[in-house]
């Protein structure tokens, strides 16, 4: 046995040797990109196989939808020694090369980038944004290996903006420890202004491209702040250096997080209004707290990482619902709104999922789950059959921490759950169940969350937003209560001059008595349908139980469908904050605000 297990060290020695000797590294350049390529140049040392597989990632990690990077590669070719080598097409995102156990081999493609979001490459004459996952090949089975990458930058272009280690002596060339730290370190490249601030001990480095209405000393200051609570709740900063790639555009949004950077998309000339200016901030808080959850503190499905497939969890209601709910947090204490406007914020939030149709539908776990296949391809009945886990989770976050300060007269919330689940991950270097989280949540609290679970988590319960605001020594009154609204339940869009029924909510009028989407209406009770949604007295004169005609057209036909009115089940709410609450709520609220 002991001999054995002597051998057995040798060859893992031997194997860990020959793979350490293995070296990656890529030419990243630009010679059309005017026409959106980017050009791949991939060298692999030190293999020595008859042949090696290279494979491009299928997805991108924080966005679940499987989007096929493969498709926009052209003109692979691969040579060793100089020479062409043979290659084919194995499966859909990966060729293999045969090397003939040369001992370095390079691979050539180009990629075309030209989609604008946070999570795909886009490449014009002005910049490039290198979405890791959408350009690099990987070899098969060795996604441990370090590479380096160096940019040569088009002509014009003078800087490259990474969450990538910079190799010394070497402009514009670059490190990862393995593929994983590769794939989640976009690289933007252009003319982008570059500036950075001093928080939590470090620096941050922000690339603004496209432009804009923004201060950075302003910024500066107020990233700095969000930066900082958000550290506060886990007591450390994990990162020795940190980027924001801003994207700048007339029309913005969106964010994907890394493990020491993000991809930001903003609208360039909404910095200097209030509401955009604390959207921007928003996004930064959402993004930046991303840092600790689900990029350490993941839940267990999430890394190592399946490049290949759907990486399946039923707990992105934690991953970036709570995410949702945080920023929230963030902003309230950093100063940049007040309680009664982060309590509005929440308030409304909670009447959103309560009025989603798809809430009584799909639980908060069920959403999760299924992100790959319907959260990020919506249609027409979405909104009828499912929940946003961004929308729930934000809910269910803000329920289980007023429990928590409930349960503990305010000396806990969902803070202590976050930072125990985040050192929890570091010191078990894994990610965690459901089960663990709810146990974490039980040992904070020092009370059972079955139920809470069985309702929120797994269940479609309708929200207690009475009883859970209550706790704070905040009233909850629905403005809608009593007042039997006449209702249709649909949703319009105008196109050229005429008006479409988009969407359709489950159980109302239009659901039962027949319209559809894609109906064009023409009149409603015999009024013009333009002048009818201006006045508004065909319907809001009518009372639940009164019928209406719809004359529609659908697939070039008119017809008139008949609509009995419905009262409306949807809830207005408004919250107001007890300033002569017991004592018990003040405690709870000042532990939940954590202000």
């Amino acid at each position: 046995m002991k001999k054995s297990i002597v051998g057995l060290v040798i060859l893992l020695s031997v194997g860990m040797t020959a793979r350490s000797q293995v070296k990656v590294g890529f030419e990243v350049s630009f010679k059309e990109p005017q026409a959106h390529y980017v050009e791949m140049e991939m060298t692999i040392s030190g293999l020595a196989k008859d042949y090696v597989d290279v494979k491009m990632p299928v997805w991108a990690p924080g966005s679940y939808l499987v989007r096929e990077f493969a498709k926009s590669v052209e003109d692979f070719s691969a040579t060793a020694g100089g020479k062409p080598v043979k290659f084919e097409k194995v499966k859909k995102n990966a060729w293999r090369v045969y090397s003939a156990k040369s001992n370095a081999i390079k691979i050539k493609y180009r990629v075309y980038g030209f989609e604008v979001s946070v999570r795909t490459p886009f490449i014009d004459e002005s910049h490039a944004f290198l979405s890791s996952t959408g350009i690099f090949m990987y070899p098969d089975g060795l996604l441990k290996l370090p590479s380096t990458v160096k940019i040569i930058p088009y002509k014009g272009w003078s800087k490259v903006s990474t969450g990538l280690e910079p190799v010394a002596g070497q402009p514009f060339t670059y490190t990862a420890s393995d593929f994983d730290v590769l794939f989640d370190s976009p690289i933007e490249v252009g003319n982008q202004e570059v500036f950075d601030f001093m928080a939590s001990g470090v620096k941050h480095e922000v690339a603004m491209y496209g432009g804009g209405n923004y201060d950075k000393e302003r910024l500066k200051v107020d990233m700095a702040k969000v930066i900082e609570q958000a550290t506060a709740i886990y007591g450390e900063n994990p990162n020795k250096h940190y980027t924001f790639i801003v994207h700048n555009f007339e029309r913005g949004g969106g964010g994907l997080e890394h493990l020491n950077s993000t991809v930001l998309g903003a609208s360039r000339n909404a910095y200097q209004t209030p509401e955009g200016y604390l959207g921007f901030l928003n996004l930064v808080a959402h993004e930046y707290f991303h840092l600790w959850n689900v990029k350490r503190m993941r839940p267990i499905a999430l890394g190592p990482f399946d490049y290949d497939n759907e990486n399946y969890t039923t707990n992105l209601w934690v991953a970036e619902g709570f995410t949702s709910y945080y920023e929230n947090k963030l902003v309230l204490r950093a100063g940049f709104v007040d309680p009664k406007t982060f309590v509005d914020g929440l308030v409304t939030a909670v009447a959103n999922v309560s009025n989603t149709p798809g809430a009584k539908v799909q639980s908060a776990a069920e959403s999760s789950y299924d992100a790959w296949i319907k959260g990020y391809r919506p249609n027409e009945n979405s909104n009828n059959t499912g929940v946003s886990y961004y929308s729930k989770g934000e809910v269910v976050g803000l329920l289980m921490d007023l429990e928590i300060a409930q349960a503990t007269k305010g000396t806990k919330s969902l803070d202590d759950v976050m930072k125990a689940m985040y050192l929890q991950g570091k010191t078990l270097k894994r990610g965690y169940t459901d089960a663990e989280f709810k146990a974490m949540v039980e040992k904070i609290s020092g009370k059972s969350f079955t139920d809470f679970w069985t309702k929120y988590v797994n269940g479609t319960h309708p929200v207690e937003y009475d009883k859970y605001f209550g706790y704070a020594g905040i009233t909850i009154k629905n403005q809608n209560e009593g007042n039997n609204i006449p209702y249709i339940g649909v949703a319009s869009k105008k196109t050229e001059g005429r008006i479409i029924i988009s969407a359709i909510s489950r159980n109302s009028a239009a659901w039962v008595d027949g319209l559809n989407v894609n109906d064009e209406v023409i009149s409603v009770d015999g009024v013009g349908v333009e002048a009818a949604l201006e006045r508004m007295p065909v319907i809001t004169s009518k009372k639940p139980g009164d019928v209406v005609t719809v004359k529609v057209k659908r697939d070039g036909i008119e017809k008139d469908i008949k609509i009995t009115l419905k009262a409306s089940p949807n809830i207005k709410l408004v919250g107001e904050i007890q300033n002569n609450a017991p004592e018990s709520q003040v405690l709870v609220r000042k532990g939940w605000m954590g202000i």
